[in-house]
């Protein structure tokens, strides 16, 4: 852990066990995340869900997350977990690329670790993440 992470209170091995916690149960997982990402950063999160049957739940369908010049996106299907991540300039998408959702993860980590740098209401958010 670097001297800005101790600083920040925020451990990147911590983040990403935290965001992996509820992995075993996909669908699980997907909502949970969904939710930490809306709470954490609700201006650059965007959640679409869709309702199962005609009275079942709603569950999240899409996850994506913009911090300006890169998009991550998660895509849930039932049991069909997809991840990418997008290079944005001016909001353009300039390059997609699949990931494995491990590769994902770590780059989900690392950009909420910079804007908890940048923004103490985002830092804050992201130690309540890691607490529940």
């Amino acid at each position: 852990m670097s001297t800005d992470d101790v600083e920040n209170g925020l451990d990147l091995d911590l983040l990403a066990a935290s965001l992996r916690a509820d992995f075993s149960d996909l669908s699980a997982f997907v909502e949970s995340l969904a939710v930490k990402l809306e709470e954490a950063l609700p201006g650059r999160t965007r959640v679409e869900r869709h309702r199962v049957g005609l009275f079942g739940p709603k569950q999240v369908r899409r996850i994506a997350l913009d911090t300006g010049e890169r998009r991550l996106e998660l895509q849930f299907d039932g049991g069909a977990l997809e991840t990418r991540a997008s290079r944005l300039s001016g909001g353009i998408v300039l390059k997609n690329e699949t990931l494995d959702a491990d590769t994902w993860l770590a780059l989900l980590g690392q950009t909420l670790q910079a804007e908890a740098r940048r923004s103490e209401t985002t830092r804050r958010a992201l130690e309540r993440l890691l607490i529940q």
